[in-house]
């Protein structure tokens, strides 16, 4: 969803709820603009208090930019903005943990013509502004860069994506234009996680370190997994490290995920981004383990009010999430059905299945996804009272949900 509106009459009752599409609707991306000065003219004497968003582009940036003229509680859209940006942001962070920013280089034309990249081969590209690694990857020579740079799926993602983030760049903060698109960096390796946390009047406060489990040789999940099994004084350092670089930034009363990876061999703690949103997908692994759901949270910060956060409250000791993916382009034949899915519930209490696609339905038909190397078409959140019962359930899950596929062509 790209916006939330609520009117505080009936806060606590029933929510009133304006929605704009996908946060990736191609239209919405084209006229993020235009559809903030919109809802503003349309919502500025409607008695809203709150505008939040848990979506990332544009969503939490259209959200910060209404909230903005409305003078309602939210991070500032330039700060958003400035975590958004993957350069911009690392800037920042190599102003205060250099220790824990990768060496990088903004990718322009005439670096590549003289062949003046900061960063040494092989390394890893990635967007200023993308999503699930979309455009990603690992690049071991300056002749695959030029090849892969040049390729009409980069042209497509710059018109579509990239020269309108470009544009909400000047209209919502003071920084310069770019004069490339991609970013360059230095591989970095070791165990993945997201530390999830939120600001709020001034305070920083770290909400869960989740662990990301990859598929086997790719940058696509397979899992999130909830505590995190890293050792607490490693937590200690990633937790100090986003306070740091939270404050640095200026981000406050709103939500956000840093995503790290920590080299148990060297005991190198790298940022990879920070986005100024929550994670959707993590927020019922909160409620299950914890007793709080993220999307209180959200709800609390976009009104003014202090979050309350429980600990240890939940069902269950440990949660996950299994992400369901393809590494080819299928088109979907089967679906789990009701009875499937309500056998599983009861089977496994607390256990949630999200279906992206119906039968018929290839999954390449959403433009915006162009480039995927994998593609996710379910995603399963269960708890457990251990991580060996959690997989072991996930396993007998598998059983009863019933997917088939058939060649995309």
């Amino acid at each position: 969803m790209s916006a939330l509106l609520w009117s505080r009459s009936i806060w606590r009752r029933k929510y009133n709820i304006f929605v704009h599409g996908d946060d990736r609707d191609q239209s919405l991306c084209l006229n993020t603009v235009f559809f903030i000065r919109d809802a503003v003219r349309r919502f500025k004497r409607k008695g809203i208090v709150g505008v939040v968003s848990s979506g990332d582009f544009p969503g939490c940036i259209a959200a910060a930019a209404i909230a903005a003229e409305l003078g309602l509680p939210a991070p500032k859209p330039e700060t958003v903005l400035l975590c958004s940006d993957k350069y911009y942001s690392r800037l920042a962070q190599r102003e205060v943990v250099p220790e824990a920013t990768p060496t990088f280089s903004l990718i322009d034309r005439e670096d590549l013509l003289k062949n003046q990249l900061r960063v040494e081969f092989p390394i890893f590209i990635k967007p200023v502004k993308s999503w699930f690694s979309v455009l990603a990857r690992r690049v071991e020579n300056i002749e695959e860069l030029t090849a892969f740079l040049a390729q009409p799926t980069v042209k497509r993602f710059k018109s579509k994506y990239l020269y309108p983030f470009d544009r909400l760049m000047k209209t919502y903060t003071q920084y310069k234009s770019k004069r490339g698109h991609f970013l360059a960096e230095q591989i970095m390796e070791g165990s993945q996680v997201t530390i999830e946390g939120f600001a709020f009047h001034g305070t920083v406060e770290i909400i869960s370190i989740v662990d990301s489990v990859m598929y086997p040789d790719t940058i696509s999940f397979q899992r999130f997994e909830y505590p995190s099994s890293l050792s607490e004084d490693v937590q200690d350092v990633m937790k100090s490290i986003t306070k740091k670089v939270i404050r640095h930034i200026g981000f406050d009363n709103g939500l956000f995920n840093i995503e790290m990876f920590y080299n148990p061999e060297t005991g190198l703690i790298q940022i990879i981004e920070i986005n100024p949103r929550m994670v959707g997908q993590f927020a019922d692994l909160m409620e299950k383990v914890d007793g709080t759901n993220t999307y209180e949270i959200l709800l609390a910060l976009c009104i003014g009010e202090k979050p309350i956060v429980r600990k240890a409250k939940g069902k269950f000791r440990v949660a996950a999430s299994f992400a369901l993916r393809s590494f080819e382009d299928k088109r979907v034949v089967r679906v789990p059905n009701e009875r499937q899915v309500g056998k599983v519930k009861k089977l496994f209490p607390g256990t949630t299945v999200h279906m992206f696609f119906e039968a018929g339905e290839k999954l390449s038909d959403y433009e915006h996804e162009d480039d995927l190397q994998s593609y996710c078409y379910a995603a399963i959140n269960m708890g457990a009272a251990d991580r060996n019962s959690l997989l072991a359930a996930f396993g007998e899950v598998q059983k009863h949900l019933v997917f088939s596929f058939d060649s995309a062509d």
